[in-house]
């Protein structure tokens, strides 16, 4: 183990190495799963709110109301991790590090979002 100009070690530049391709992972594996569940959401709300929209004797207010209602929860994850992405870099992480538990934030708030509307889906009728 011999010291480099920078004073660290081979170990230190491959634990490094390491952390960043765990952090990798962890906001692919995230962003993907979390991708799935509001897709699958937009897809579902979507065409309810199409249904709705151009049902005969709806009026012009919820014609233009319900889209927005029924899309406006599948925003509100994404929002979520982009205030928390914001707030790790303000204390000054690195983009990696702050997106990891922005990643998670999107993934966490998906999968509730996701088990708080499926009885919703299920039982509406």
């Amino acid at each position: 183990m011999s010291m480099g100009y920078s004073g660290t070690t081979e170990a230190d530049r491959e634990r490094t190495r390491a952390e960043r391709l765990t952090e990798g992972l962890t906001v692919g594996v995230a962003s993907v799963l979390a991708f799935v569940l509001l897709a699958g959401l937009a897809t579902v709300f979507g065409t309810t709110a199409w249904h709705l929209v151009t049902d005969t004797g709806t009026t012009a207010s919820s014609r233009l109301s319900t889209p927005m209602i029924l899309l406006a929860p599948v925003a509100l994850p994404v929002v979520l991790a982009c205030t928390v992405f914001r707030s790790g870099r303000r204390k000054g992480m690195k983009q990696l590090t702050a997106m990891v538990p922005a990643a998670l934030t999107l993934l966490g708030a998906s999968v509730v979002l996701f088990a708080a509307l499926c009885p919703v889906i299920r039982y509406a009728d």
